[in-house]
């Protein structure tokens, strides 16, 4: 049985209603209807089968109206408020309330404030890191009270997250190369099975743990409202396998939408809050894998919104541009590294180092610290002022280039101790220098590995000589010292590289560098 053809337009009525309410508004998502009337809000799914739910028939709208009050009553009970029946007279016109003629349900809630909305709230500055304390808080009570084992042990166990993949990448394949390039699709596919793999064990482990857990399902900033309590609403009610989940998913969830949003810093705290309220560390370790799969959901799910007819043509255009992001994002989950790591971008001058370091951190989640820069800084030189010396010489010798090494190394550290991945952009000519950089990362258990750059010595030429018209640069190498740097370069075969051809595009470099850092993740 389809939506009822007078539906929206009834409900769309004021005097649809039995209290006041001077308008209605309309909000479509992919699979309801849902209509803001006054102080109350009324959600009717749409019949609508899209695998991993189905609400095709009255009776199953019926359930899982149900099932969405009887959940989310878990988290903010005293907004939802019950099931309502939606009935046709004998004359074919539709009223709310009880009758023989039942022809749809809707879900009833108390309308929240939208301006107290988390999502709101957030881009007004109206709330400051602190909040994620307190919701964190919730979060760890919620998941320690909600059910566990035997069935939901079972379903949210392994082999329900590699059928939650498998369908991810099946109901994605229409999409490749329309809100997801292919080279993106292929590099998260292989990531998501190779971590599987890899973690099994982990994995096992957490369902023996229960940490698998009967879970909101759909944590974003949209669903967390801000009065006097703290309100979390609308979770999965439709399909089971996505809320029975590890907690270190829902987790995820939240951190990932936050990222989204763009506030980073407010998903570092609801992870540490999280973490330090429950005692799980292991979620450290999963963070990266789970919020790629929600940001890949996400992109699936918005993708769908293209080729929904029921949608305004500007509304789809803006639902591409949305899934695209999202599906960049989990790229960029898919490429972090799984532990804080020191990487070397080396190589000659002119070989392309620093707009390779540029392009790769924020996929890894890297900060950058120049040696061109730190040189200067420590000479008290602003960074463009030129000094063409000759090699060797000047702000160039032995011991300043020493001493700008062990600065950069003396940062590395820092923020390798704060749980940050570092990338230090410097020519690394000298072996001594590698070694002294891979003993800091083994010694602080960080992972380490080495990025090579390359290129033809004719593209080389051409890059220095447009770098010496650039103003900005900080850079002062010059074709008239490269052979010299050439004949002093130690080869590098000590340690663990990539190397990377920088004749290549941009794109094409990142990229290779990006699928040759993956294969190495879990060796670092």
């Amino acid at each position: 049985m389809m939506t009822h053809p007078k539906l929206v337009e009834a409900m769309s009525n004021p005097e649809f209603y039995p209290h006041r309410s001077q308008g209605v508004e309309l909000i479509q998502t992919h699979i309801s209807y849902i209509f803001i009337a006054g102080d109350y809000v009324y959600k009717v799914k749409k019949a609508v089968d899209f695998g991993f739910l189905d609400f095709t028939t009255l009776e199953k709208r019926r359930h899982y109206c149900n099932e969405e009050i009887r959940l989310n009553r878990r988290l903010a009970r005293e907004i939802y408020l019950g099931v309502v029946e939606i009935c046709e007279d004998a004359d074919g016109n539709l009223f709310l309330g009880k009758g023989a003629g039942t022809v749809e349900y809707a879900v009833k809630m108390k309308r929240l404030p939208q301006e107290r909305m988390l999502s709101t709230l957030l881009p007004e500055g109206k709330v400051d890191k602190s909040i994620m304390k307190p919701i964190a808080g919730k979060m760890v009570d919620f998941h320690e009270n909600a059910a566990t084992g035997g069935e939901i042990d079972l379903v949210g166990g392994v082999e329900t997250i590699r059928k939650n993949h498998d369908e991810n990448f099946e109901q994605t394949g229409p999409y490749i190369n329309i809100t997801i390039p292919e080279n993106s699709y292929r590099f998260i596919r292989s990531y998501i099975y190779r971590f599987m793999e890899e973690q099994l064990p982990l994995l096992k482990k957490r369902v023996a743990a229960h940490r698998i857990r009967d879970c909101h399902g759909d944590l974003h900033i949209e669903h967390i409202c801000i009065t006097d309590d703290i309100l979390i609403f609308d979770c999965i009610e439709f399909n089971e396998r996505f809320r029975y989940s590890d907690v270190a998913a829902e987790v995820a969830f939240l951190a990932m939408d936050l990222d989204y949003n763009g506030y980073p810093d407010y998903a570092d705290a609801f992870k540490n809050h999280y973490i330090k309220y429950s005692g799980d560390d292991e979620i450290n370790t999963l963070l990266n894998f789970y919020r790629c799969y929600y940001a890949y959901v996400r992109g699936k799910v918005t993708s769908f919104r293209i080729d929904d007819e029921a949608i305004q043509k500007e509304e789809r255009k803006k639902a591409a541009e949305t899934a695209i992001r999202y599906f960049d994002l989990a790229y960029t989950y898919a490429a972090r590294l799984e532990k804080p790591s020191l990487i070397l971008v080396a190589g000659l001058m002119g070989t392309g180092k620093s707009v390779l370091a540029k392009n790769i951190a924020p996929r890894l989640g890297a900060e950058i610290l120049r040696s061109d820069i730190l040189r200067k800084e420590i000479l008290n030189i602003y960074p463009t002022e030129r000094y063409y010396e000759d090699f060797g010489k000047g702000i160039y010798t032995d011991d300043i280039s020493r001493k700008t090494y062990q600065r950069a190394l003396d940062l590395a550290e820092e923020k390798l101790i704060e749980g940050k991945s570092v990338i230090i952009d410097a020519s690394y000519k000298d072996r001594d220098e590698r070694i002294k950089a891979a003993d800091t990362a083994g010694r602080l258990n960080a992972g380490f590995f080495v990025i090579e750059c390359f290129c033809p010595d004719e593209i080389i030429k051409k890059r220095l000589d447009s770098r010496m018209a650039d103003v900005d640069e900080a850079s002062d190498g010059r074709w008239e010292i490269f052979q010299t740097q050439k004949d002093k370069f130690d080869e590098i075969t000590e340690v663990q590289k990539i190397t990377i051809d920088t004749s290549l595009t941009e794109e094409e470099s990142v990229r290779k560098a990006i699928e040759e850092i993956s294969k190495l993740k879990t060796k670092i």
